[in-house]
């Protein structure tokens, strides 16, 4: 019998929900500013996940352009019902204090690929919603609410239950608090299970950080009241700094062919103490049920394993390599491993074809509307990430290359523009929390053809172009500060045009992403 490796999905992938439909399991995680949006894994053991699909396409009228960095897709949860998918979810418009602009919607399917229903608005009263079938067909509505009138900063004020109409999603009724939360706070990502007569409430406390936790309660009653477990939390890492797996939380259940239970959670691998480089992850572990009804680790105690037993006859070897190619020459954009920020590419600055995938050029790093950039998670501490580009910029003002992008005030650029008196030349910017430099500035060949590679060692990242006379290295820099918040680091291709937008144009061909450890 093999082992399940920690964490199975790597990288940029939190806030998971994991489910089974017969003999498949998924995992479905939060997305935030990057689309497609809802990514969706697939596996047939719990030991092996593959990506599977992406709910919010571009035919779903999505649109997260303005939205601040860490909003948009929150939380979604899933289920399936009668025959059919529901994903819940959250996109995040503001949360400055006091108040927080979160828009709950579902959407429906018959098949995990889609297609998807356009999304049904349901309420804005808080986030991480979730939905819940009873066994008499009622089906409820769950999410944190959030009350601006707390004192607190952190204004989660506990979990509503709501009735909903599970064929016309209507709300019915009123509201209920069900749960206020324990003294961890920060009360969010409600989940109901129903097991042995009790309805079993699992929430995330403590925020997503340091004491993240996972609280379990239950109530003979779908209204509550819910006891708090008495070993509460069920889940943490808050109190042990050393472990390899910490902010674990934000967790979900299911239930095997075989009658055995795992749990999905969130986690992270800090680098240097307090650095998750490559964001929130998820990990699986195996838990049972007490002979009082209590949900337990099958390890023992409350902490993450970085390994847990996989299900009964189960002898798959782990399968962790992520190393990938793209040609970028097919007709579509491959959005197994491409991501674009906060808006879905179209036409006018995105044109795949036969030769090379052609980006026009957008707005800067530190835009929240219109950045015409594709980018992939970086889902591993050691890798190198390498592409060939054709470019032939006109102004300063105009650049294209490689970025490594955490968010709006975190990045790195690596591109080719032009310097003082108009001769190409390739320059290495950083933004570090908003304050910008110039690292790095090298002249180069004015062929139009460069190589760009990044080399990237746990919080050290290399930088090195070929212009087709000689390659150069313009250093090395410590990039740890692509890391916080709730998002990971991506690797990404850009085009930047702050002259007239769309009006130069960078070819991209051969990217590669190869794990180097």
């Amino acid at each position: 019998m093999r082992n399940i490796q920690n964490p199975v999905l790597t990288g940029f992938n939190p806030d998971p929900v994991l489910f089974r439909v017969k003999d498949k399991y998924y995992i479905v995680v939060s997305t935030f500013e990057w689309l497609p949006g809802i990514r969706v894994y697939s596996s047939d053991n719990l030991v092996n996940w593959t990506y599977e699909t992406s709910v919010l396409q571009p035919g779903n009228n999505i649109n997260l352009q303005g939205n601040p960095t860490g909003c948009s897709i929150w939380g979604p949860f899933a289920s399936y019902h009668n025959g059919k998918y529901y994903i819940v979810y959250t996109n995040v418009n503001a949360t400055k204090v006091p108040y927080k602009d979160a828009d709950n919607y579902i959407v429906t399917a018959d098949d995990i690929h889609g297609p998807w229903s356009e999304p049904v608005y349901i309420n804005s009263s808080g986030f991480d919603p979730s939905i819940f079938f009873d066994d008499d067909g009622q089906a409820y509505f769950l999410n944190e609410i959030w009350d601006y009138r707390l004192s607190t900063h952190n204004k989660s004020a506990g979990i509503v239950a709501q009735k909903i109409d599970a064929d016309t999603l209507e709300l019915q009724g009123k509201p209920r608090v069900i749960f206020k939360g324990t003294a961890a706070r920060k009360t969010e990502a409600p989940q109901i299970y129903k097991h042995d007569g009790y309805y079993y409430l699992l929430c995330a406390e403590g925020g997503t950080e340091a004491g993240h936790q996972e609280t379990v309660a239950r109530s003979r009653n779908v209204w509550g009241p819910y006891e708090v477990d008495p070993q509460n939390p069920m889940l943490t890492s808050a109190n042990d700094p050393i472990l390899p797996l910490q902010c674990a939380g934000h967790a979900s259940i299911t239930e095997t062919p075989n009658h055995e239970w795992y749990m999905a959670h969130l986690c992270t691998r800090p680098l240097k103490g307090d650095d998750p480089v490559l964001g929130r992850e998820t990990a699986i572990q195996k838990v049972v049920w007490t002979d009082d009804g209590w949900l337990r680790l099958a390890s023992g105690g409350n902490h993450p394993s970085l390994e847990a037993p996989a299900p009964a006859g189960v002898d798959s070897t782990p399968i962790q390599s992520h190393s990938f190619s793209d040609s970028l020459t097919g007709d579509h954009l491959n959005t197994e491993y491409w991501n674009t920020l906060r808006q879905f590419p179209n036409k006018a600055w995105l044109q795949p074809s036969k030769s090379g995938l052609t980006l026009a050029g957008g707005q800067s790093p530190q835009s929240a509307f219109d950045q015409h950039l594709i980018a992939t998670r970086q889902v591993d501490f050691y890798c190198r990430a390498a592409v060939q580009m054709q470019y032939k910029p006109e102004s300063y003002l105009q650049m294209a290359g490689m970025t490594l992008y955490l968010d709006l005030d975190n990045y790195v650029l690596l591109m080719v523009t032009l310097d003082e008196n108009d001769k190409p030349c390739v320059i290495l910017h950083r933004s570090i929390a908003g304050e910008f430099e110039q690292v790095a500035k090298i002249p180069v060949s004015g062929d139009g053809t460069y190589n760009f590679s990044i080399q990237i060692n746990e919080s050290q990242a290399e930088f090195i172009v070929n212009d087709g006379v000689k390659q150069t290295s313009l250093g090395a820099m410590d990039v740890s500060f692509l890391s916080g918040g709730y998002t990971g680091n991506f690797i990404g291709l850009d085009v930047i045009d702050m002259y007239k937008r769309n009006s130069t144009q960078a070819t991209f061909t051969d990217f590669t992403y190869d794990v180097t450890r």
